[in-house]
């Protein structure tokens, strides 16, 4: 193995968990840029859920349990953007994972008590398991630190309305960056659950596939019309993750979204929910996507490493300024799920589909970091999409092997399949590219 390089990004209050020796970072420190990824309701971290939060023997004195285990994960935050030099001004995107959807409302009231009126574009999934035992949320945050340049400033787009228990913005700008919220096929009016063009006509089972017209109405309706608003375009768009819930709508998904990104696509990660898994309980897909001002100095860049991507036309990552994004990583080749993880018949226990999806996956994302003046040392943001989380060691010691001793920014959710058969992980990385003289803004 190459010589570790020395990351250019610093680990925020890093901890150690004994039970594995877990090297966890609760925030990421890189530039002007602040990351906290994989929050839960912990008081230090390494014990589980605090027990404050659960207290089982007085569970709903003062109030209930979630609501609790949502305030403990924004003093967390809280601790985490104090120690990058932050604060909850400078958060320009949030996004949850819940396992009961009778968390959301207490969540919110959280959220509006932590962030007042500074709620960042949102994305809020349910899904079917978290890490920790009586863990129901888990949360990632994105901030930027006081700065020229970098100016939070909220989009408005009067046509969209918000309901008034999350109170999110639509859309956010910092510096050149415009952060758009989860968006799905709800009515504009927010009074009529999906909206009459995002349905099949009623009694009908072929006059449109549902999940296309869904995701036809999202990119017209909600995702275009609030780039526009702040300065950007679809042309402009670099990072997308998409949610689906449904096996056999990845396909035709790929169809709609191919068709609006025919030249650069964005760096794109689908990930699948559960049933239901969104606001909305007949809800097929929802997208959160990052683009860049279109009169900005900055420009996205197709990265090329000649790395299978995860879907056909997909870009492999998108380099962006100081960010590197990769699509959703598989460990596939043509013929699908990679030989070196693939169980042998004669030989069931010998060894470990697991770590040979990791090892493969890490190895692909030093590619593509390589191929865009960084390393994966300097990577920010990881998210892990297991179909099994009892999965989740055996990754681990697979990032330590590629990283040892570094303190990981890592989540990992549980979701109900991924659409390779023998495939149980998916990467979502985020990765930061020092700047220096040929800086790209």
């Amino acid at each position: 193995m190459a010589k570790p390089i020395r990351p250019a990004v610093a680990p925020l209050l890093p901890v150690t968990i004994p039970r594995g020796g877990i090297r966890y970072a609760p925030g990421i420190k890189a530039g002007r840029w602040i990351f906290a990824t994989g929050h839960k309701g912990t008081a230090d971290y390494v014990s589980g859920m605090a027990p404050a939060v659960l207290r089982p023997g007085l569970p709903s004195w003062e109030s209930s349990r979630h609501r609790r285990e949502a305030d403990r994960i924004f003093a967390n935050l809280g601790q985490v953007l104090e120690a990058g030099g932050g604060d909850f001004r400078g958060v320009v995107r949030v996004d949850q994972y819940f396992t009961d959807y009778r968390a959301v409302p207490p969540y919110h009231g959280a959220r509006r008590a932590a962030l007042k009126d500074h709620i960042p574009p949102s994305t809020s999934i349910l899904q079917p398991r978290l890490l920790l035992a009586g863990q129901a949320i888990e949360m990632q945050m994105i901030a930027v630190t006081p700065g020229k340049g970098m100016r939070v400033r909220h989009i408005a787009h009067r046509q969209h309305a918000i309901h008034a228990s999350s109170g999110y913005s639509l859309a956010l700008t910092a510096g050149d960056f415009v952060f758009i919220a989860g968006r799905l096929a709800d009515a504009l009016t927010l009074t009529d659950g999906l909206a009459p063009e995002a349905r099949l006509p009623a009694g009908h089972l072929w006059k449109g596939v549902p999940v296309k017209l869904e995701t036809e109405f999202v990119i017209k309706q909600k995702i275009a019309p609030a780039l526009a608003a702040a300065g950007s375009s679809l042309a402009d768009v670099v990072k997308c993750q998409v949610y689906l819930r449904d096996p056999a709508d990845f396909a035709p998904f790929n169809e709609v979204w191919r068709a609006h990104f025919p030249r650069r696509p964005p760096a794109t990660t689908l990930i699948p929910m559960a049933t239901p898994g969104l606001a909305i309980d007949s809800g097929r897909v929802e997208i959160n996507a990052i683009a860049l001002r279109s009169a900005g100095r900055t420009r996205g860049r197709a990265v090329d490493a000649g790395v299978m991507p995860a879907w056909a036309g997909y870009s492999q990552a998108v380099r962006a300024g100081d960010l590197l994004f990769l699509s959703g990583l598989l460990a596939i080749d043509r013929n699908g799920l990679i030989a070196a993880a693939r169980t042998d018949p004669a030989q069931p226990y010998f060894g470990s589909s697991i770590q040979a999806q990791m090892q493969h996956l890490l190895a692909n994302a030093e590619k593509i970091c390589r191929a865009a003046g960084t390393s994966l040392a300097n990577v920010v943001r990881i998210q892990q999409f297991h179909t099994d989380l009892a999965e989740f060691y055996p990754a681990w010691q697979v990032w330590q092997q590629h990283l040892p001793g570094q303190h990981l920014p890592f989540s990992a959710v549980e979701v109900p399949f991924l659409p390779v058969p023998g495939c149980t992980v998916q990467l979502d990385l985020w990765v930061y590219v020092p700047q220096g003289k040929n800086s790209e803004d």
